[in-house]
């Protein structure tokens, strides 16, 4: 299942990045004639490249050079002139030696990366911080409209139990930690273009290098409040009809009504879910970070995806499924990104919800204690289940304290 989603998952990327893949059954312009050139590369092929055509370059991956060893009183490059050598380097065929014991330590140059570089740079810092900024925004325009919901009827000064005290440890304990994640995260991503300017390298270096120990660390927190999350409160956040009639009235949030509700509703489960999936994505994502190379994730997704015709939905060539391990870590990364960015959007309304935009609603992570009125408006089948429970303990507490009589 977890595979299905990453393959899903990655579909969604796919679309979004540019990628440079035609689509099917356009007509490519014929290969370039080098004769003229002595088969090195064309004016042509560089606007291809630049077009985003693919470009056969076996006429410069094998033009690497003579051997130094072979050609004597050459220099110290031999037959190699400098090109000669970039291109070994480029395409992986130098003899490299490098102090590191893992093979993919001897790639110094990874020219695929650029078109990585282009799409973090690019779109992911501009359309992600488009979203966080419009989602606050979109609450803020809400909340001026809207207000904040009110108890009906006030406080009554009675409170049933809302959360255990395991329970608020371990939403507390994932809500810091994501925090803490997502604030090091946009700092990683943002800090060169808008805090080298205003307080210079040196404090963004600092920052960002405590931020990476501070994302890697955390990280652990995260996953597993995560885990402790799904298992207590999964039962309660299956749909059922209640949700239908909860959707119908627009949750309250809009009108006076306030549709029955057990102890989560239809919202609830919403951010429940988005929470869960979102953060089990960013957290395998994360992990095949924190494990580079050892975890690759998008060659066997795409080759899923392809075996289901997905590619050909959108009128695409097949996925590539033969990726070089630094191609692995940047498929990883964009997509680590992209899912933070959307779960960063979700916790936003979240935490708009949770604080300002109802009353009460902070007591149940806060204190645990929520007010009667605000339970029975918000959460009535839950609520009216928790009084028939103390009414039934207090009524067997009663039974066993009673005395014959004389």
């Amino acid at each position: 299942m977890l595979r299905h989603l990453l393959a899903l998952f990655a579909l969604v990327l796919l679309t979004a990045a540019p990628l440079g893949v035609a689509a099917q059954g356009t007509l490519l312009p014929p290969e370039p004639d080098r004769s003229a050139t002595g088969g090195a590369q064309t004016l042509e092929d560089i606007m291809r490249r630049q077009a985003g055509i693919k470009v056969d370059d076996s006429f410069r991956r094998e033009n690497i050079g003579g051997d130094a060893v072979n050609a004597p009183g050459m220099g110290p490059l031999g037959g190699a002139s400098d090109p000669d050598l970039w291109r070994a380097l480029r395409y992986n065929e130098a003899d490299v030696r490098a102090s590191t014991i893992n093979p993919n330590g001897k790639v110094l140059i990874q020219d695929g990366g650029m078109w990585w570089l282009t799409f973090r740079q690019g779109p992911l810092a501009t359309y992600g911080g488009w979203l966080l900024l419009g989602t606050i925004g979109v609450l803020a325009v809400f909340f001026l409209l809207r207000g904040r919901i009110k108890i009906d009827g006030g406080k009554t000064g009675s409170t049933v139990l809302r959360f255990k005290w395991i329970e608020r440890f371990a939403h507390w304990t994932l809500a810091g930690s994501f925090l803490l994640l997502g604030f090091t995260g946009l700092f990683t991503l943002f800090g060169r273009k808008y805090l080298v300017p205003l307080l210079g390298h040196d404090f963004n270096a600092a920052l960002l290098h405590y931020s990476k120990l501070i994302h890697n660390n955390v990280s652990w927190a995260f996953m597993l409040a995560l885990i402790m999350v799904f298992v207590m409160w999964v039962w309660h956040n299956i749909p059922d009809r209640t949700d239908i009639t909860w959707f119908a009235q627009a949750g309250g949030i809009i009108g006076k009504k306030h549709p029955p509700a057990k102890k989560f509703n239809a919202g609830q489960k919403i951010i429940f879910w988005s929470v869960i999936l979102l953060g089990a994505s960013v957290s395998v994502s994360g992990l095949s970070l924190l494990f580079p190379f050892d975890m690759p994730l998008f060659a066997h997704t795409f080759s899923v995806l392809n075996d289901w015709g997905v590619p050909g939905w959108f009128g695409m060539d097949t996925f590539p499924v033969e990726l070089a391990p630094q191609e692995e870590m940047q498929f990883a990364q964009l997509w680590h990104a992209i899912v933070a960015f959307l779960l960063m959007a979700v916790i936003i309304g979240h935490i708009y919800i949770g604080t300002i935009g109802m009353e009460g609603a902070y007591d149940a992570m806060g204190s645990g204690q929520v007010d009667e009125n605000w339970a029975h408006q918000h959460h009535s089948i839950w609520y009216e289940k928790v009084k028939e429970r103390e009414a039934a303990e207090g009524h067997g507490s009663a039974r066993k304290s009673a005395t014959p009589a004389e």
